[in-house]
C-alpha cells in the first residue's frame, strides 16, 4: 500500500498558529521531509514544527531548495529543476514503500509554496500518489493581524504580488485594486518605496518585518526602511 504526501502550511512563524489538523498529522507521520533555503543552513519551517511537535523518532530529511525566481510559463534554472528532481524522486522512493511523508511548509501551502512545485515534479514521474494538501495561516493574514489593518472590506479589490514585478506592472495593478499585499520586499524595499512615493501611496503603506516572531517589527513609515537590510520575511500592504 503506498504511503501518503502531505504538504502542510505551518504559519509565518510562531509555533501557536500551526493549525491542530497539521500538528496531528505531524505528529503521527514517522518521516518529515523538510525544506532549506540555504545549504548546510537549518530550515525555517522545521523549527516551527519542532515548537509544537516533539521530533523525537522521527526521521527527518532535509533538502536545498535554491531561492532563485520561478516564473511561470518558462523553464525554470536548472538548479531550481534539479533540486524538484532529487526532492520528487527521494520522496517517491518512501511513498512507494508505503511510508508517509510530510512536507512542512512556511505559511500557507497555495502561496508561492515550494510544496507545490514539488507535487507537479511528483505527477510528471507518472506514478500514482495519494496526496493531502492541509492549508496554514499565511503571512499576509498575519501581517493584516499584526499591524491591525484589514486586508479587504466591502467590495475593495485585493491583488497579492510579488514586489519583484516591473514597475510598470505594480503601477497598473496599483491602480486597479484598491488593497494590494507585497511578497518577497527584501530585495527591492529601495525601488518600491520610491515608487510608493512617486505614486502618492507611501502613507498607506505598512511593512511587517519577521512577522509573529519574537522579534517582529512593524514599519508605519516604510520610508525609514529604506536602505535597511530587510530580512526574507517581510510583507507590505499598501491601502488606498
Amino acid at each position: 500500500m503506498q504511503g501518503t504526501f502531505y504538504v502542510i502550511g505551518v504559519g509565518p512563524g510562531d509555533p501557536q498558529l500551526m493549525t491542530l489538523k497539521a500538528s496531528k498529522i505531524l505528529q503521527n507521520c514517522d518521516t518529515w521531509f523538510v525544506p532549506s533555503a540555504f545549504e548546510n543552513g537549518g530550515s525555517m519551517a522545521l523549527k516551527i514544527v519542532e515548537g509544537a511537535v516533539d521530533s523525537k523518532g522521527k526521521t527527518i530529511l532535509s533538502h536545498h531548495f535554491p531561492m532563485k525566481q520561478v516564473q511561470r510559463g518558462k523553464a525554470p534554472d536548472a538548479e531550481v529543476q534539479g533540486a524538484w528532481n532529487e526532492a520528487a524522486k527521494t520522496i517517491m522512493e518512501y511513498l512507494d514503500s508505503g511510508k508517509d511523508v510530510a512536507f512542512p511548509t512556511l505559511g500557507d501551502p497555495a502561496i508561492y509554496s515550494t510544496g507545490f512545485y514539488v507535487c507537479e515534479t511528483l505527477e510528471e514521474y507518472g506514478s500514482s500518489f495519494n496526496l493531502e494538501i492541509v492549508p496554514g495561516v499565511s503571512a499576509i493574514g498575519a501581517t493584516s493581524a499584526a499591524s491591525a489593518m484589514p486586508l479587504c472590506l466591502g467590495d475593495e479589490r485585493l491583488v497579492v504580488i510579488p514586489a519583484t514585478f516591473e514597475d510598470d506592472k505594480i503601477k497598473e495593478l496599483l491602480a486597479l485594486s484598491d488593497v494590494v499585499v507585497f511578497m518577497k520586499v527584501c530585495k527591492v524595499m529601495d525601488k518600491l518605496v520610491a515608487l510608493l512615493d512617486e505614486l502618492g501611496l507611501v502613507e498607506k503603506a505598512v511593512l511587517v518585518e519577521k512577522c509573529s516572531l519574537e522579534d517582529q517589527k512593524i514599519w508605519r513609515d516604510v520610508r525609514q526602511a529604506v536602505g535597511q537590510k530587510i530580512h526574507y520575511f517581510s510583507t507590505m500592504i499598501v491601502r488606498k
